[in-house]
C-alpha cells in the first residue's frame, strides 16, 4: 500500500500560483470591486493573455472582438474570472510529454467533460453561476493530476489495469495503492480553501446511490449532486464501461434533477457540443468524445450483455447453492448414519445403553433443579435362553425384533426405549408419575403377551417380565441414576420370581417428597384445566407434549415474579455453595424468603410454563389463541404470587 505521505511532500505536487490565490481570497469578500480583480490579472500576463482569449472564443460567443482585459472581466463577471484564473493554472501544470502522456491526456479530456456538463446542469439549477458548476468539474479529478505528478511509479500500473480489465479506476486504487484519487482532491481542496460544497461533492462523487440518498437531498445539495452527475457523464464519454455509466447518468438525474430519458439524451447532446469550444479554451483536442447516439447504442448493448451476463451469474450461483445444499444434506445425512451408529443398537434399532445412560442423567440433573420425579421400566424376556435353545438363535434375533417393536410402539415420542444388554431392555418415562409409570408398564406387558410370534406356523408363547422406579433425584445423592436404575432391576427380579410376566413398582418418594410433589401437581395450569372440567386428561397430555420446561433457574423466575429480590437470591446461592446438598427452594424456606405455596407454584411454573400450555392449546387445534388467552388469564387470577401476570415463559 502506498504511503500517503509521499504525495503531500513531494515537490512535483500540483499548486496554485499566487495570482490565483489571491483572486480566490478576492472572490470570497463581498466588497470586492471588479478593479480589484483586473488590477491583479495584469500582474500575471500569460493568465491575462489566456483570459482575453478565452474571451473571443465561441465558447462565450460575444458578438464584437474584446481586446482589453478592463473591457474582458465586466463582459465575463468577476466569477467567471476568477474560474478561468484557477482553470488555465490547472491546465497548464496538467501538460506532460513523457511516457504517461497519454494518461495526463485522458485526465484533461475527461476533467474537461466534467467542467462542461457541470456548466451545463448547473444553468438548469442555478442560472448565473453555471460557471462555479464548471470550476468544480474541471477541480474534481486533481487527485488523479496529482497521483501521476508525484507517484507516477507506483500509478502506472493502475491506470494500466484499470485500462485493460475495464474496471472504474477508483476501485484499482483502492486495491492498489489502499487511497483513490476522490481522496487526494478532497485534501488538496481542502489545502487551498476551496468551498465545503465543493469538497463534499468531490468526495462523494464514486458514492453509491444508496449512499448518495441517504447523504444527499434534491434541491439543498444541489453543487454536490451536479458533480457526482457531471463524473458519471465523464465516464459516458470517456470510459469503456458507458453502460454503466449511463445506468447512473439515468438515476442521479432522475432522482435529483427530475429529468427524464428524454431530457438526458438531449443533456448529454448539449455536453458534446459544448465539449469542442471548451477544447479550444485549453488547446486539448476533443474530436475524438464519441458521439451521443453512437455511445448511447453502445451502452445499451453493454447493459444488455451485463444483464445477460448478470443472469448467467444467478444461474451459475443458483446451481451451486443447490449443489451445495444438496452436499449439506448429504453430509447431514452420513452425520445422522453416523449418530445412528453410535447410538443405535444394529439388532433391534433402538438406542444403545450407552445413548440411554447419557439422557438418563440428564434428566435426572433436570429433575434435581426441578424437584421432579424421574422414572425407569426394566423389561426381560421370560425364558429368552430357552426359546434360543428351542428354535435357534436366528429365532432369537427375530423375538428381540419383535418385541423392541412392540415396546416402541406403546410409548409415546417422548419416552425413550434402549436395548441394555442380551434381552434386557429399559424405558426412560418422560414426565412420570407414579400411577402413570405402572400403567404403561403394565400396557407393554399386556401387548407383549397378546402379541402372536410363530416358529414354522405354530405360535410360540412370549412374555416378560416388568420393574418399575421412580424417585425425586436429590442433590444429597450423588448416584442417583445408578440407585434408580438398581432398583427398577430389582423390582424386575421380583417379578421374575413372582411367576413372570407381571409388573413390579417401587416408588422411593419420602413423604415429605409426596407432599410437595403433591402440591406442586395441584397448581399446574393443566390440573386446572382438568380440575375446571375444560379439558379432559388425554387433551392436555397432547397439549403438554409440546411444552418444554422454563431452563431458567428457580431464583430467576422469583425475581420475575416479584417473590425474591436479588439479594435474596444471592443468600440463597451463598448458602447453597456452603451445603450444596440443599435445594435452592429447602434454603429459601428455611430463610423464610417463600412460603410452602409460593415455592409450589414456582416450581410448577418451571416444569410447566403456562404461557407455553398456552401456546400449545392453539398449536393442537384445542382452542383460538383468545379463548387461550383468557383461560390463561383466569388461572392466574387464582394464583397468590404478587406479580403472577408478569411471568412471560422463554
Amino acid at each position: 500500500m502506498l504511503d500517503a505521505k509521499k504525495i503531500w511532500s513531494s515537490s512535483t505536487l500540483p499548486t496554485l500560483p499566487a495570482v490565483a490565490v489571491k483572486l480566490l481570497d478576492l472572490s470570497r469578500d463581498p466588497e470586492t470591486e471588479t478593479g480589484d480583480i483586473v488590477k491583479l490579472i495584469k500582474t500575471d500576463p500569460a493568465i491575462c493573455a489566456k483570459i482575453l482569449q478565452a474571451t473571443n472564443s465561441s465558447y462565450f460567443g460575444f458578438s464584437a472582438r474584446v481586446t482589453s482585459i478592463d473591457r474582458a472581466v465586466p463582459l465575463l463577471g468577476t466569477t467567471v474570472v476568477t474560474s478561468l484564473a484557477l482553470s488555465f493554472s490547472l491546465a497548464s501544470d496538467s501538460v506532460n510529454s513523457g511516457p504517461l502522456q497519454d494518461h495526463y491526456r485522458s485526465y484533461w479530456k475527461q476533467s474537461i467533460i466534467h467542467a462542461v456538463a457541470g456548466e451545463t446542469i448547473g444553468k438548469r439549477c442555478t442560472r448565473g453561476l453555471e460557471c462555479e458548476y464548471f470550476l468544480a468539474g474541471l477541480m474534481m479529478d486533481i487527485g488523479r493530476l496529482a497521483m501521476l505528478k508525484t507517484v507516477s511509479r507506483e500509478y502506472y500500473p493502475v491506470v494500466v489495469t484499470a485500462e485493460a480489465q475495464q474496471r472504474p479506476l477508483h476501485e484499482v486504487e483502492r486495491e492498489f495503492l489502499g487511497l483513490d484519487h476522490a481522496e487526494v482532491s478532497f485534501q488538496l481542496m481542502k489545502s487551498w480553501g476551496l468551498p465545503e460544497s465543493l469538497m463534499s461533492g468531490v468526495r462523494r462523487q464514486h458514492y453509491s446511490m444508496e449512499e448518495l440518498l441517504q447523504d444527499l437531498q434534491p434541491g439543498v445539495h444541489t453543487l454536490e449532486a451536479a458533480m457526482v452527475l457531471a463524473n458519471a457523464v465523464g465516464d459516458y464519454f470517456i470510459s469503456p464501461a458507458c453502460g454503466v455509466a449511463w445506468k447512473r447518468i439515468q438515476r442521479v438525474g432522475q432522482h435529483f434533477f427530475d429529468m427524464n430519458e428524454h431530457e438526458l439524451e438531449a443533456f448529454l447532446g448539449q455536453v458534446r457540443e459544448r465539449v469542442a469550444q471548451a477544447g479550444e479554451l485549453f488547446a486539448v483536442d476533443m474530436s475524438d468524445v464519441g458521439d451521443p447516439s453512437d455511445l448511447m447504442a453502445q451502452a445499451n448493448q453493454q447493459l444488455l450483455e451485463l444483464t445477460m451476463r448478470a443472469h448467467v451469474e444467478n444461474t451459475q450461483i443458483t446451481a451451486r447453492q443447490k449443489q451445495m445444499e444438496e452436499e449439506k444434506e448429504r453430509l447431514q445425512s452420513q452425520n445422522q448414519e453416523l449418530q445412528e451408529k453410535v447410538t443405535r443398537d444394529p439388532l433391534t434399532g433402538v438406542s444403545n445403553r450407552a445413548h440411554f445412560d447419557a439422557e438418563l442423567q440428564q434428566t435426572i440433573d433436570e429433575c434435581q433443579d426441578r424437584c421432579q420425579p424421574c422414572g425407569v421400566i426394566f423389561t426381560d424376556i421370560d425364558k429368552f435362553k430357552v426359546l434360543n435353545d428351542t428354535y435357534g438363535h436366528q429365532f432369537g434375533d427375530a423375538v428381540l425384533k419383535r418385541f423392541a417393536g412392540v415396546l416402541a410402539k406403546n410409548l409415546r415420542s417422548s419416552d425413550l426405549l434402549a436395548r441394555y444388554g442380551g434381552e434386557e431392555f429399559v424405558i426412560l418415562v418422560n414426565r412420570p408419575t407414579e400411577k402413570g409409570v405402572e400403567k404403561v408398564a403394565e400396557r407393554i406387558r399386556q401387548a407383549v403377551e397378546d402379541e402372536i410370534i410363530e416358529f414354522q406356523g405354530q405360535r410360540v408363547p412370549v412374555t416378560a417380565s416388568f420393574g418399575a422406579a421412580i424417585a425425586i433425584p436429590g442433590r444429597r445423592q450423588h448416584n442417583n441414576a445408578e440407585t434408580i436404575l438398581q432398583q427398577a432391576d430389582a423390582a424386575m427380579y421380583d417379578s421374575k420370581h413372582g411367576g413372570r410376566n407381571r409388573v413390579t413398582m417401587r416408588c422411593l418418594f419420602s413423604d415429605e417428597e409426596r407432599a410437595l410433589l403433591r402440591a406442586i401437581n395441584q397448581v399446574k395450569f393443566s390440573r386446572w384445566l382438568v380440575n375446571q372440567e375444560i379439558l379432559d386428561i388425554p387433551g392436555v397430555s397432547r397439549a403438554l407434549l409440546q411444552v418444554v420446561p422454563d431452563p431458567r433457574a428457580l431464583g430467576h423466575i422469583a425475581q420475575e415474579v416479584g417473590l425474591l429480590t436479588p439479594q435474596d437470591v444471592d443468600s440463597i446461592l451463598q448458602t447453597q455453595a456452603q451445603a450444596s446438598e440443599k435445594p435452592f427452594g429447602e434454603i429459601a424456606l428455611e430463610q423464610a424468603l417463600l412460603t410452602y405455596d409460593q415455592l409450589a407454584y414456582l416450581l410448577a411454573w418451571q416444569t410447566e410454563p403456562p404461557q407455553k400450555l398456552a401456546a400449545s392449546l392453539c398449536s393442537c387445534g384445542l382452542f383460538p389463541e383468545v379463548r387461550s388467552q383468557q383461560l390463561l388469564g383466569r388461572y392466574l387470577e387464582t394464583c397468590p404470587l404478587r406479580e403472577a401476570h408478569t411471568v412471560q415463559a422463554k
